[in-house]
């Protein structure tokens, strides 16, 4: 979401999953869309690793496109190996090792091989090792987290507990928790190329016949048709790397993998929640009171915060009303608009932010215009809270 409300902001991709206006950055979303490279890449994690590099940071940036890489070194793996382990070492392989993404995995594989049956057990290290300090506002005081990495170490967790057992490894993905339909899909996805559909047990396929040509909400495509790009796409892919394909057989150069080069994100540490009831939010003009923030629909209005901390993510309602307004930082004009506008069918609640302040006290300033895109209805900044990081 975040990603598609900088590009309707016009900001081009790869910015548009840089840090500077998507605070989303490390975040699940292209670990749960990136299936689709991995599977027309059979045996080519370094094909896979390119296409990722280039679609991943439409959305993300640092462990957020090693999510998909991850994802997509499995699956580039599990066309030849039935190993669940093996899998999982080919998707790290992809990721350099110094990434924090890289080093949850490689955790969990050594925790598996010192204890092979208690998923439990591993699931309580990862929990206090890993589940925590989440950067996502929306999850940085609660028990939600929707980072990439914690959420492909439970994908990494049903297929090494799960040991080939389709419905044990959607039970073990799932219980972890967290992004919990999501995990579990990629984890079967990955098992069921290593299976093979028809190894796949029936309870879980029966019912794909009747949906197969039935076109997905909001888009042109069927199941049956998406198979068939897929398919389309990695015998063109196969061709292009010096492989070979006939009526009769597919023959791939296999590849080894090769780390992606480093690239690492943080804003810091999530210090504090600060509501707009919160004494530190000073108020001028015409705001008014409304049930959960403070709201402004005119030209002047300022809201001053004085905070410490070494990033702030200004949290509030973004819709088809939303206006406009300028940022000010230890009285620095910021040219990172607060923009309150967001197209339908898009949901996000970071107004604004900024990182990489030297550590220590600051003032923010935001000031409404009374203006706002072309395509809103309205011109409201409503703000609800801030989010610190030291």
């Amino acid at each position: 979401a975040g990603a598609r409300r900088a590009l309707n902001q016009g900001i081009r991709a790869p910015w548009s999953g840089h840090p500077r206006y998507n605070f989303h950055a490390n975040d699940i979303d292209f670990q749960i869309e990136s299936d689709f490279i991995g599977l027309m890449c059979p045996g080519l994690p370094q094909e896979s690793n390119r296409f990722c590099d280039r679609v991943g940071h439409v959305m993300n940036y640092g462990d957020g496109v090693y999510g998909g890489m991850f994802i997509c070194g499995m699956y580039t793996a599990a066309f030849f190996e039935k190993d669940p382990r093996r899998v999982v070492e080919a998707g790290l392989a992809c990721l350099p090792p110094e990434s924090q993404y890289a080093q949850l995995i490689q955790d969990i594989l050594r925790w598996h091989q010192e204890n092979p049956t208690d998923w439990r057990a591993t699931w309580q290290k990862i929990e206090a090792k890993w589940d925590k300090n989440d950067a996502c506002p929306a999850g940085a005081f609660s028990a939600f987290n929707i980072d990439a990495k914690l959420n492909g170490g439970y994908v990494a967790m049903g297929l090494l507990y799960g040991n080939g057992d389709f419905a044990k490894t959607l039970e073990i993905a799932t219980r972890c928790g967290q992004d919990s339909d999501c995990n579990p899909s990629s984890a079967a996805g990955v098992l069921g190329v290593m299976l093979g559909y028809q190894k796949i047990p029936q309870n879980f396929r029966s019912h794909l016949p009747k949906i197969a040509k039935r076109r997905f909400d909001y888009t042109e495509y069927s199941f049956l048709d998406i198979v068939r790009s897929t398919e389309k796409r990695a015998l063109a892919l196969i061709r292009k790397v010096g492989g070979r394909v006939t009526d009769q057989a597919v023959w791939i150069p296999r590849q080894k993998p090769v780390p992606a080069r480093l690239e690492q994100w943080s804003p810091g540490i999530p210090n504090r929640l600060i509501r707009v009831s919160d004494p530190a939010w000073k108020w001028q003009g015409a705001w008014e009171k409304v049930r959960r923030g403070m709201r402004s629909t005119r030209q002047g209005d300022v809201a001053t915060l004085e905070f410490t901390g070494r990033a702030i993510a200004i949290l509030g309602r973004l819709s088809q009303e939303g206006g406009l307004a300028e940022v000010f930082v230890d009285g620095q004009k910021q040219g990172l608009l607060l923009d309150a506008y967001i197209v339908p069918n898009t949901h996000d609640n970071v107004l604004w932010q900024i990182y990489d302040l030297a550590p220590g006290r600051h003032t923010l300033r935001i000031v409404t215009l009374g203006r706002s895109d072309p395509r809103s209805r309205g011109q409201e900044v409503q703000i609800e809270a801030a989010v610190t990081y030291r």
